[in-house]
C-alpha cells in the first residue's frame, strides 16, 4: 500500500517514490534475484503467511524490487487524488508479467460464471479475444455497446441484472475513441458495478481514472511506463485495499502471472524519467498528427489532441493533452499502408508503444488480426489504418521520414 509523501512533485514522485533504503546502502534498489527468503523461527515464518507480521516469503508473492515499483505506480496514480473524507487517497498495486496478465488477475478476482461484462467498442485486440474467446468458456460473457450514447448504455445496465463489471479503455486502441470516465462510471455506479479502466495509453501523466470513481485500473508497463522497451510487464492497481490485500492478492499468486524482480528493476528505472518523456512524447505527436491532418493521402487522423477529433473535449476535459498515440487512414487502403510501412527509415515497424523511438504499425495484419474483419470495420479499424506511438526523437526527423514514406 502506497501513501502520498507530502511536498512531492509529480516528477519527484517518478525518481523517489516507494523508495526505501537497504543495509548494504545501495543507490538504487539492487535485483533481488532469490525464489524464496528465510525466516528467524518457525513462530516467524507462520506469522508472515498469516500477515500478522511483515516479510517476505517467496517471490511469486512478493519482492523488494518489484514492490518499489509497485508502489511507485500507485503513488503516481494517486498523485494529488483524495478519499471522499479528504485524506489522501491510498491505492495498493500489483505488478504482473504482462499487462494481459494482469487484466486476467482483475476479471477472475472479481467475477464469476453467470456474470456479464459491458464494455466498449475498439478495445486493445489482446483484452478483444480474452473476452471473445477464453472468458466464455469460464461462464463469463461480455455486451459490447456504444460507450459515446449513455441512453443505450442504461438500457444495456437495466436488460441484464447479471452484468456485474464495466470496463473503460480511453484513449482507446487503435482509433483514440476517448470514454467520458466521469459519466459512464457514474452509470455503472447507479447500478452497482465494479468499475475498471485499462490507462496504458494515456498513463497518470495525461489522467487518473480514479478521481471519477473507477475501482481497479491496469497498465500495460510494457508500454510509456517503462519506456524504453527493454521489459514486459503489467500492472493492477486498486482503491479497495482491503480487497486488493486478500481476494485480489490470492488470485494474483494462484493465478502465477506474477512479474520478477529484473524486469522491475528496469521498469523502477524507466519511470525515473517518465514525466520528462511524456511531455516531448506528446508536443511531438501534436505537431505530428497536425502534419498528417493536411496531406492529401491521409482520409482521417485519429488524434483527440485535433479540433476535428469527435472526442476532443472529452480528451481535454480528462487529459492534460491528446496523449503520444495517433492514428490515420491512407486513401488507398491496404496497399498503401503496405507501401508507407515499408518506405519508413527512422520510424521503426514494430507492434507495442511507449518507447523513445516511434513505433509504426498496421493493426488489420498485427495486433488486430485475430479480430473478425467484420468486428474490426465496425471498429473502425480499417484495412489502410496505420497506429504511430510517437517517440522523442527531434520532431522534424520523424515529419520527414513520413512524408517521404507518403510519397
Amino acid at each position: 500500500m502506497a501513501e502520498k509523501s507530502k511536498n512531492s512533485g509529480f516528477d519527484t514522485t517518478c525518481i523517489h517514490g516507494g523508495h526505501k533504503g537497504e543495509q548494504h546502502r545501495a543507490h538504487l534498489t539492487p535485483i533481488y534475484a532469490s525464489s524464496t527468503y528465510t525466516f528467524d523461527s518457525t513462530e516467524q515464518g507462520a506469522a508472515v503467511f498469516k500477515g500478522e507480521e511483515p516479510g517476505y516469503i517467496y517471490s511469486r508473492f512478493g519482492n523488494p524490487t518489484i514492490n518499489e515499483a509497485e508502489e511507485k505506480i500507485a503513488l503516481l496514480e494517486a498523485y494529488n487524488l483524495t478519499d471522499k473524507d479528504g485524506s489522501p487517497l491510498q491505492l495498493k498495486a500489483i505488478l504482473h508479467a504482462s499487462g494481459m496478465a494482469a487484466a486476467t488477475t482483475m476479471i477472475l478476482g472479481n467475477m464469476k460464471a453467470g456474470e456479464k461484462i459491458i464494455s466498449h467498442h475498439s478495445l486493445y485486440g489482446g483484452n478483444q479475444e480474452l473476452i471473445d474467446k477464453i472468458f466464455p468458456n469460464l461462464g463469463i460473457e461480455t455486451i459490447i455497446v456504444d460507450f459515446h450514447d449513455l441512453d443505450t448504455v442504461a438500457k444495456a445496465l437495466k436488460d441484464n441484472p447479471d452484468i456485474k463489471l464495466m470496463h473503460i479503455e480511453t484513449p482507446a486502441n487503435p482509433t483514440l475513441q476517448c470514454v467520458d470516465m466521469a459519466a459512464v462510471s457514474a452509470l455503472g455506479k447507479q447500478y452497482g458495478l465494479i468499475v475498471t479502466a485499462d490507462n496504458t495509453f494515456a498513463t497518470p501523466y495525461l489522467q487518473q481514472p480514479f478521481k471519477y470513481d473507477v475501482d481497479f485500473v491496469i497498465h500495460s508497463t510494457t508500454k510509456f511506463l517503462n519506456g524504453h522497451g527493454t521489459a514486459v510487464g503489467g500492472i493492477l492497481i486498486g482503491r479497495d485495499l482491503q480487497k486488493m490485500n486478500t481476494t485480489i492478492t490470492k488470485a494474483h499468486r494462484l493465478l502465477g502471472g506474477n512479474s520478477n524482480a529484473f524486469e522491475a528493476f528496469l521498469l523502477s528505472n524507466g519511470l525515473r524519467t517518465f514525466g520528462l518523456r511524456m511531455e516531448r512524447h506528446c508536443s511531438n505527436a501534436q505537431k505530428v498528427a497536425e502534419f498528417l491532418d493536411k496531406q492529401d493521402s491521409v482520409s482521417i487522423v485519429n488524434y483527440p489532441g485535433l479540433t476535428s477529433h469527435p472526442d476532443h473535449d472529452i480528451c481535454m476535459k480528462q487529459m492534460k493533452n491528446g496523449g503520444a498515440v495517433l492514428s490515420f487512414e491512407l486513401k488507398g487502403g491496404f496497399d498503401a499502408a503496405v507501401s508507407f510501412m515499408n518506405k519508413l527509415h527512422l520510424c521503426t515497424n514494430a507492434v507495442s508503444l511507449g518507447t523513445c523511438d516511434t513505433l509504426v504499425s498496421h493493426p488489420a495484419s498485427t495486433t488486430h488480426v485475430g479480430v473478425a474483419r467484420e468486428d474490426r470495420l465496425k471498429f473502425k479499424i480499417t484495412d489502410g489504418l496505420i497506429r504511430m506511438s510517437i517517440g522523442i526523437e527531434t520532431v522534424e526527423d520523424i515529419i520527414n521520414d513520413i512524408e517521404q514514406a507518403l510519397k
